[in-house]
């Protein structure tokens, strides 16, 4: 029986993908935009469908199929009952469980058989998960994480049954011998653990990368006259990132040999492995490798001890377009992904892309060295695509009826017409009918807001924050395309800036969902989650349940922005403090105040203090008269005089002045002035 699992890229950025066990019906595969899927391998026919909800925060890193039968019933003591119906059915569909793990550490258990999440293994990890093995017999589950952890899990109480320190680095890959009682796992160096004592029981050299495959290759050592352990003579696979050798190592009785005794070759680094197990000595070992290329290697050989050369494919099999239709040129279509049918003359190829996946059974023919398939994959989508339209039905809404849409609780979003609802009212409207009510009337009075558009043909930025609010209350798709495919950073920013802030978080909401789509139209929804970041940026450090929010918001950010993490984490920093010191300056800047000093004192010299006081006494000797009205000036009044009363005087004291002259000049002409100091001295 083959019994070989598809083991995919650990550390590489491949989209995690598994076939069910046994005869490889189910293919559960984890896109880009974070949704597991599970299609049926004969009809290529999607089952299921999972969307991660807010709670899951990180993006799928790692998928394994629980065996047959896998998770065994809890024993219960006492006289046996006789099973119900659900229970015998749960016992028999066992094996549609499937385990996911995730990037913040935690695994998730999704029932196939139910169509949603069964239950949550949490506080084993607190980093990301690399690899995840089922036990075949007692129902275990087994992990491995960027925190140099295992664990063993006990899947019935969703506990942690054993963590122990498995490398000195992140542990990548774990694999299960055929008994069950030994352990492999790897980081850069393989260690073989026995699962009953969890000690080393053997260390191979490893590759200089991480390692991202392991699978064991033979179920019986080929020399049957030793007595048997268990591993000893057994022969596994393993495969390394940016590694172009896989090394086939054998589990010896002695730890001084600890190199791999033979290496198989391929074009680039491998992405997904598969084989079937050799069971007899004559029974060679088939392997297929799809490499980062989007090639398929297949490799048949017996395994007899050391092999110095490194071994060459027997088939390379690729995939590309005809090239008669509409593109002349023929291109190359990517292998995602491949596995051994139970037959082992057949193989499951995996070819297209992640999110709509072409599954095909093709027959091995390993005499010729290179097979090219022509494949028209348009058209096959195509095909798919319209076969599942077509089974979506659109219900017939009678004009009465009364349609309620989601909105956000006290706002209510009316679904219109085309003509305005005015004329509807006008020409319903006869003589002697009677009043409309006031619902009504606010009703025809309603403005579309989509028609509201200014001479340069585009919606205002008040008119743009009501379409917005509109939209994302009615979930209306055109009127949110029609806002949110705006380009002009200054309109978004003012769009953002005149929305209400209980629009904020559906409106996060909605670019998440857009950010999952094309690549093109994601690089467009960062302008508008930048301004929400920035703008309402207050706002949403108030909000206690902030995280749950943007869960799916953080998970897309993290495998967007993977390869330069803390490069893009600075750079949100410091933009987020440069914007908000920018807004603090800028509201600053508008209430400041204008501080320029009305009265400047200056300390003058002795030569300006004796010209300005020759000037004191020519004013008194000529104006006595207003000397005894005002008062004589102190000393102080004298010096406080600047430079103002050197030329900087204002209109207002230059015209006093030039009064002040006149009146002199008329009492001296009237004779008032032509008293001596000597004599004012004596009247006073």
């Amino acid at each position: 029986m083959a019994a070989a699992g598809a083991a995919c890229g650990g550390d590489a950025p491949q989209a995690p993908c598994a076939f069910s066990p046994g005869g490889r019906r189910s293919l559960a595969l984890c896109g880009p935009d974070g949704r597991l899927r599970v299609w049926d391998t004969p009809s290529s026919r999607l089952q299921h469908e999972y969307v991660p909800s807010a709670h899951l925060s990180a993006a799928c890193t790692c998928l394994a199929w629980a065996p047959p039968g896998g998770r065994q019933p809890p024993s219960k003591e006492g006289p046996q009952r006789k099973k119900r119906k659900s229970e015998a059915t749960e016992a028999g569909e066992q094996f549609d469980l499937l385990a996911i793990g995730t990037a913040v550490g935690s695994i998730l258990l999704y029932s196939t058989v139910k169509g949603e999440l069964q239950s949550k293994l949490d506080g084993g990890h607190d980093n990301r998960i690399n690899c995840i093995r089922w036990h075949q017999d007692n129902g275990c589950l087994y992990s491995c994480s960027e925190d140099k952890h295992i664990v063993e899990w006990n899947t019935q109480t969703c506990k942690v049954k054993c963590k122990w320190k498995g490398d000195n680095s992140s542990v990548s890959c774990l694999c299960i011998s055929p008994d069950g009682k030994m352990l492999l796992s790897a980081g850069r160096t393989i260690k073989l653990w026995d699962l009953e004592t969890k000690e080393v029981y053997r260390n191979f050299t490893g590759h200089a990368t991480a390692v991202s495959a392991l699978l064991f290759t033979t179920v019986r050592p080929l020399n049957e006259s030793q007595p048997f352990d268990g591993v000893t003579g057994l022969y596994f696979l393993s495969g390394a990132a940016h590694d172009r050798l896989l090394s086939v190592w054998q589990i010896r009785p002695d730890r001084k040999d600890r190199n791999a005794v033979m290496s198989f070759t391929v074009t680039d680094e491998p992405i997904c492995v598969d084989l079937t197990m050799s069971e007899s000595k004559e029974e060679p070992v088939k392997l297929a490798v799809v490499c980062r290329d989007g090639q398929l290697h297949l490799f048949e050989h017996i395994l007899n001890g050391y092999c110095k050369k490194p071994l060459t494919s027997n088939c390379t099999i690729q995939i590309a377009t005809s090239g008669k239709d509409s593109d002349a040129t023929p291109k190359p279509v990517p292998i995602l992904a491949a596995a051994f049918c139970s037959d082992k003359q057949s193989l499951l190829l995996v070819y297209g892309n992640t999110l709509q996946p072409i599954i095909e059974r093709v027959s091995l023919n390993t005499t010729e060295s290179h097979i090219c398939l022509i494949r028209d994959v348009q058209k096959t989508m195509a095909l798919q695509t319209e076969m599942s339209v077509s089974k979506v039905k659109t219900p017939v809404v009678n004009k009465e009826a009364k349609v309620l849409v989601p909105g956000i609780p006290g706002h209510s979003a009316t679904i219109k017409s085309q003509t305005s609802g005015m004329q509807k009212m006008e020409s319903k409207r006869k003589p002697g009918d009677k009043e409309d009510s006031i619902e009504n009337r606010l009703g025809a009075m309603d403005i579309d807001t989509v028609k509201i558009k200014t001479k340069g043909g585009l919606p205002q930025t008040d008119s743009f924050a009501v379409l917005l609010v509109q939209g994302l209350e009615s979930n209306d798709p055109n009127i949110l395309n029609k806002v949110l495919q705006t380009r002009k950073d200054a309109l978004i920013k003012n769009t953002i800036a005149k929305i209400p802030v209980h629009a904020v978080i559906p409106l996060l909401h909605e670019i998440t969902r857009r950010l999952q789509g094309h690549p093109y139209s994601a690089s467009h929804m960062v302008r508008w989650l930048k301004s929400v970041f920035t703008i309402h940026a207050s706002y949403l450090s108030t909000l206690p349940d902030l995280v749950p929010q943007l869960g799916m918001l953080y998970q897309l950010m993290e495998s967007r922005v993977k390869t330069l993490q803390k490069l893009s984490r600075l750079h949100g920093k410091l933009y987020l403090i440069i914007t908000q010191v920018a807004a603090l300056e800028k509201i600053q800047d508008a209430t400041d105040i204008n501080q320029t000093a009305k009265l400047v004192y200056e300390e003058e010299s002795s030569e300006d203090g004796s010209e300005d006081e020759m000037i004191a006494d020519k004013d008194s000797d000529e104006n006595w008269d207003e000397d005894e009205e005002k008062g004589e000036q102190s000393d102080e009044e004298k010096g406080e005089q600047s430079d103002e009363e050197k030329g900087e005087q204002s209109d207002e004291e230059k015209g006093e002045q030039s009064d002040e002259q006149e009146m002199a000049v008329e009492k001296e002409m009237n004779g008032e002035s032509d008293l001596d100091p000597e004599n004012e001295s004596e009247e006073e």
